[in-house]
């Protein structure tokens, strides 16, 4: 069977694909960074004897969203893992990062869940993997649009999985909804989330989704379960404040960071 990783070249991408490779016989390793993908590429067939190809490519072009897909049409397993962030005030950051977030959070996530959900159903077997974030279940005032599109996954995964479960479809959809990661994600723009205790590692984060597979919700910790359930009993008002004072305490609100 053949899993496809995008974002494979760090953080969670890349721990899925290491807990992946004793599973599958094959991987796709798909980033922008070629030099990480070939570190990891080797790691892991050296390691598990297992055959992984590297695909490099920008996903927020949509055009290379549909050429991946044609490269590679026979995927058991979607990990839709591509994403980044940005830290500021809405009208503060750039508009051109917004719009590339968007197009990789959001148009490159639903290009592919669409293109393989087809091919899936076509077999009546697979699975799709959407990294969301807790951050979709919340407003996320001075990271606006990275809650946002993270909302996005949240909601059209639930769509697809009802869909799904009418027609009796054996292909299945999860998201995975981790909360602060300790990954490049955060360091690379210098973020202090002031609840540290709540942070995993991208490790951990892998080897739980890929043991709760296929779970529809896959939630690490049981505080961030509580923080899901939360969201459904507070105020968007109260809750868009709550985020407010723990966004505003990051060091840095100008900066990428990269799930």
């Amino acid at each position: 069977m053949k899993i496809l990783v995008t974002g494979a070249s760090s953080g969670i991408g890349r721990d899925i694909a290491r807990k992946a490779a004793s599973r599958y016989d094959e991987l796709v390793l798909v980033g922008r960074n070629e030099q990480r993908l070939k570190e990891l590429q080797k790691e892991l067939t050296e390691k598990y004897s297992v055959k992984a190809e590297i695909y490099v490519t920008d996903l927020s072009r949509y055009e290379n969203c549909v050429s991946l897909f044609e490269a590679h049409r026979d995927v058991h397993l979607l990990v839709n893992n591509a994403g980044f962030g940005d830290v500021g005030a809405f009208d503060k950051t750039s508009l051109e990062k917004d719009i590339a977030m968007i197009n990789t959070n959001i148009v490159a996530m639903h290009t592919l869940m669409k293109l393989y959900l087809g091919e899936m159903k076509k077999r009546n077997s697979g699975h799709i993997l959407n990294t969301a974030s807790m951050a979709g279940f919340y407003p996320g005032p001075l990271m606006a649009t990275y809650y946002a599109t993270k909302a996005y996954v949240v909601s059209i995964s639930q769509a697809v999985r009802e869909e799904l479960r009418r027609e009796g479809s054996k292909v299945t959809v999860s998201i995975l909804c981790p909360g602060p990661v300790s990954t490049g994600f955060g360091k690379t723009a210098n973020v202090d989330f002031h609840f540290s205790y709540f942070s995993v590692s991208s490790d951990y984060i892998a080897d739980y989704a890929m043991k709760h597979l296929p779970s529809f919700y896959i939630i690490p910790r049981i505080e961030i379960k509580a923080a899901k359930l939360l969201s459904k009993i507070i105020s968007s008002s109260v809750s868009a404040a709550i985020i407010y004072s723990i966004q505003n305490n990051k060091t840095d609100k100008d900066q990428t960071i990269r799930q």
